[in-house]
């Protein structure tokens, strides 16, 4: 079996080809499948965030609170002495919460192989030898994006920031899947999600875009439906991946050498 890095190799140097229609397809059908369990599980993690995130705003802001509404926040408001705990607070907040998208990921690979999988799938990645890998990709991509588009805005560029933070959003959202499914290490997974996406990158845009609004169409739903559309945008991802790489997960490095030596044996 070809390991990961031969086939992004191979996608960069000939590219690749990829259906629109066939995997928006593709990944309706198994967000049907995880609509339910899925959307539990985006609920729990929105009420922990909240609460995570207003016990850092507290501890953080203090009595600033009371002066400036949260509604009047502005970040072209904030002072360089705020500015940066406000980017470290991102950082942190997307490193803490990456797992949890690394779970939702796995969650519609089980739907699509006909696996057992249950609301605490979404959590599965805060053990074992993934976590490190994907809370470091995180840190990375999350840091190299809130400077940027975070500084931008601060100085008024608000639109350039958003298309900045979203061209990253883009350029890197394979970046789980080639971790726990391609096991790679953060950066070679950060670069091969580059690499394949770039390659394709409007259709890929377009896809995200499309299950955004799709997303979106929870917000219909007394808004509580938001929390059941949002898994559809976590088997969009599996979708895309599973077109592009294939579904077969390839061998450790550790599991190749072993193999290797297997046949070496056999061979004398």
């Amino acid at each position: 079996m070809r390991n990961t890095k031969q086939n992004i190799e191979d996608i960069k140097a000939n590219g690749y080809n990829i259906d629109f229609g066939t995997v928006f397809n593709n990944a309706f059908e198994n967000y049907k499948k995880i609509a339910l369990q899925g959307g539990v599980a985006v609920l729990i993690i929105v009420i922990l965030m909240c609460i995570l995130c207003g016990l850092i705003a507290v501890g953080a802001v203090g009595m600033a609170l009371t002066t400036n509404s949260l509604s009047q926040f502005r970040v072209e408001n904030l002072s360089i002495m705020w500015l940066v705990p406000y980017i470290i607070v991102i950082i942190l907040v997307t490193a803490i919460a990456s797992p949890i998208n690394a779970g939702l990921i796995k969650m519609a690979k089980c739907a699509a192989k006909a696996e057992a999988f249950s609301v605490g799938t979404a959590f599965d990645y805060y053990r074992g030898s993934y976590f490190k890998e994907i809370v470091m990709a995180a840190i990375i991509i999350s840091l190299f994006s809130s400077m940027f588009s975070v500084g931008l805005q601060w100085l008024g560029f608000q639109l350039l920031g958003f298309v900045l933070s979203l061209s990253v959003s883009v350029l890197t959202f394979l970046t789980i899947p080639l971790i726990i499914f391609g096991n790679l290490k953060a950066m070679e997974a950060i670069e091969g999600s580059i690499i394949i996406v770039s390659k394709q990158f409007f259709i890929l845009l377009a896809l995200m875009i499309v299950s955004a609004f799709f997303m979106m169409l929870g917000l219909f739903g007394f808004c509580i439906g938001i929390f059941f559309t949002v898994p559809f945008m976590y088997s969009m991802y599996y979708s895309v991946y599973t077109e592009i790489m294939g579904d077969e997960t390839p061998a450790t490095l550790s599991e190749e050498l072993a193999s290797e030596e297997n046949q070496s044996e056999f061979n004398e």
